[in-house]
């Protein structure tokens, strides 16, 4: 309970508290209570953050049996100096190029009918410490073919690395956790993603994998000649060229701005994959100038819809969405904690904070349809300053003044102003 309380005294400080989050700034936001160092002492607890970001979103934010995706994504914030845990040069696809800072895997459900992402899992990425292997003694040159006693290994048997060994973990207690309230069957992860190891820790966790190929991938048409007589069957066709995919696969064509898109469905097959794959090509060509760009998107799921597999992988946007409200509003780059505990409790606290305030504002829809992150806090911020100005007053004021009271200096520094009716009601 004393946790619990220190978390009420830290979410309504940051709901109100302009510029950078930090512990130092949460002191002076909290009141009462919420000291420096009753802050330290929160952010140094251990505390179950899976367990209470999948507690919030089942109770606040989905209703039992909803039609969720399940996507996953990688974050990296920059961070100064050597000692916060698991700093390291990490790829930012913003700056495009390796960065100091730490980074993070978060999954985040995506509800198809509401169309937003609620993150239910955040792991700090810690790259291990890389020792430089023994120089070997130079080798004696073998002779051609495979080595006596050698044998092959199929691919749907192969180990996985340790990337999605950590991610598998990961979907693993997430899956078992919320077995009894949601259903998930679709994985959404991006091009990072697209690749047999990817699809080995989707179907070994039950799930089917959605992402994208890369644009020079080598996919073949499904072999339908007839058998040559010896040895195994063939099953690699002709190979696909993008700029002359068969009519017979073209699902929709659209032109917009001057460029044309054409989205084609195929079963195709991957050398590198085990079993055969569900794409959906989009060609885009420009009329004018004729140049032309494709995009692969595939899914080891072989009956799904080509419209619907294009939509989910668009859906695996909303995570971006998360991210940038978790840096921008909540702290997500601003914390400057260095302990493992502390750096865990500052990243889930930002994740978490998105959720809150995405339930704060589905509250408002109604008097506030054009509500933002910013005007959610402009409103608690206003309320923070006149529930001061109010204990400073000799008697407490009317009810009819008090609203208005309330109602103007709430919508201080908002972006989209209420109206008036709705100010004084």
């Amino acid at each position: 309970m004393t946790t619990l309380r220190q978390l009420v005294q830290i979410v309504r400080a940051m709901l109100a508290m302009t510029g950078r989050i930090t512990m130092r700034g949460l002191s002076r936001w909290t009141g009462d209570g919420g000291s420096y160092r009753t802050i330290q002492r929160f952010f140094h607890t251990t505390l179950p953050w899976a367990a209470l970001l999948w507690c919030f979103v089942r109770t606040h934010l989905l209703t039992s049996g909803e039609d969720v995706l399940l996507i996953g994504d990688e974050c990296v914030t920059t961070k100064a100096g050597t000692e916060t845990y698991g700093v390291d040069r990490f790829f930012s696809s913003i700056a495009g190029r390796p960065v100091p800072g730490v980074s993070l895997f978060a999954l985040a459900l995506v509800s198809r009918r509401d169309r937003q992402a609620f993150p239910v899992a955040i792991e700090q990425v810690v790259r291990e410490p890389v020792t430089l292997p023994l120089p070997r003694p130079a080798a004696a040159k073998r002779k051609p073919g495979r080595p006596q006693g050698s044998s092959t290994h199929a691919k749907a048997d192969a180990p996985l690395n340790a990337e999605h060994t950590r991610i598998s973990a990961m979907i693993q207690g997430l899956v078992t956790r919320m077995r009894s309230y949601v259903t998930v069957t679709y994985l959404v992860l991006d091009g990072h993603f697209g690749n047999q190891n990817a699809v080995l820790m989707a179907r070994r966790l039950g799930l089917h994998l959605i992402s994208k190929l890369r644009s020079d991938s080598a996919l073949y048409y499904p072999y339908d000649g007839p058998y040559a007589g010896r040895g195994p069957r063939r099953i690699y066709g002709d190979r696909i060229d993008p700029t002359a995919i068969p009519e017979r696969f073209l699902k929709q064509t659209t032109v917009e701005d001057g460029v044309e898109t054409r989205i084609y469905q195929i079963e195709a097959r991957h050398e590198t994959f085990d079993q055969p794959l569900n794409v959906v090509a989009m060609v885009k060509r420009h009329l004018t100038t004729g140049k032309r760009a494709h995009v692969y998107l595939f899914s080891t799921d072989r009956t799904l819809a080509w419209d619907v597999l294009r939509d989910d992988y668009h859906l695996r946007f909303q995570i971006e969405f998360v991210f940038r409200d978790a840096k921008q509003y909540w702290g997500l780059e601003d914390f400057m904690v260095i302990k493992e505990a502390a750096v865990t409790n500052a990243m889930n606290l930002a994740f978490f904070m998105v959720n809150l305030s995405r339930r704060l504002m589905r509250d408002r829809q109604d008097t506030d349809p054009n509500r933002s992150v910013l005007d959610l806090k402009a409103h608690y911020r206003g309320l923070s300053y006149a529930e001061e100005v109010i204990k400073l007053l000799p008697e407490k004021p009317e009810p009819g003044l008090l609203r208005r009271l309330l109602a103007q200096v709430t919508g201080l520094g908002r972006i989209h102003r209420l109206p008036v009716d709705r100010l004084t009601g």
